[in-house]
């Protein structure tokens, strides 16, 4: 699809995740209700368990529709971005986080990468950066059709990685690859926000042995709690300075010393 042929948008629309998924649990819902009119025993059972279908159906589409929207706005907010740093979203999808990331970035670059695959509906490069221009950032965001567990990106290129519900679709052991890969191109300092299933986030936490894990709560909710979505943050160590070497500060000092009275020689 060229981006030259898309129709512009007026507002960035992100699509939703997994939609057969959704609609599965709503035509399960109605089905349910349906046969509980008709029955003359055990439809109060068919009744309930349709409310649940349904309900669950809703939950799920506020979270894809809204919730992780708020969210990340929020999350992004607590990142403290200064407005000139490199941010890289991994599995950007339609560009959800992306943009958020962009709106903060005035001097800076975010900057995309997917597969493109249909697990978000409408999924492609031309449709996150007609969203982009939507939302009047497309001069601060670049896509790339990249592999997460094979970056294409030197080390140390970013300031700040995000991934939002994408690393657990890659098959195991791929999803450390694209972790470590995650860590590889962040910058001494810089931060790593991974949201995915509770499950992941943790294993994630583990194989790297660090970082922080938060529940994000029902607004990230898949459903229901059962597919709730945990945050993993992690700061990248930084390389060990001179500083470390000698014996830290009392020994710069020291070594300062000597110096200001070797100038005098």
């Amino acid at each position: 699809m060229n981006h030259a042929y898309l129709p512009p948008l007026h507002r960035p629309r992100y699509g939703v995740d997994a939609a057969p998924f959704p609609a599965v649990l709503a035509t399960a819902g109605a089905a349910c209700f349906l046969a509980a009119a008709r029955r003359r025993t055990g439809g109060t059972a068919l009744a309930a368990t349709g409310t649940v279908l349904l309900a669950n159906a809703g939950v799920y589409l506020h979270t894809t529709l809204r919730g992780k929207l708020r969210i990340w706005e929020r999350e992004l907010d607590r990142v403290g971005l200064h407005g000139d740093e490199q941010l890289l979203d991994l599995g950007c999808g339609r560009g959800a986080v992306l943009i958020a990331a962009a709106r903060r970035l005035p001097e800076g670059r975010a900057v995309g990468a997917d597969l493109w695959t249909r697990d978000q509906s409408g999924n492609s490069q031309d449709v996150t950066l007609a969203n982009a221009a939507a939302a009047g950032v497309a001069g601060r965001v670049e896509v790339h059709t990249a592999d997460m567990t094979a970056l294409p990106f030197p080390d140390g290129s970013f300031d700040v990685v995000t991934s939002a519900m994408a690393i657990h679709n890659i098959p195991s052991p791929g999803r450390y690859r694209a972790v470590d890969e995650a860590m590889r191109v962040l910058r001494p300092g810089g931060q790593l926000l991974i949201a995915d299933p509770w499950p992941m986030a943790r294993k994630y936490a583990a194989h790297l042995g660090q970082g922080t894990l938060r529940g994000l709560g029902p607004g990230y909710w898949y459903g229901g709690p059962w597919l709730g979505v945990t945050l993993l943050q992690v700061v990248k160590e930084r390389e060990p300075t001179r500083l470390d070497h000698v014996g830290g500060f009392e020994t710069f000092g020291m070594l300062a010393l000597e110096d200001r009275q070797l100038r005098k020689y």
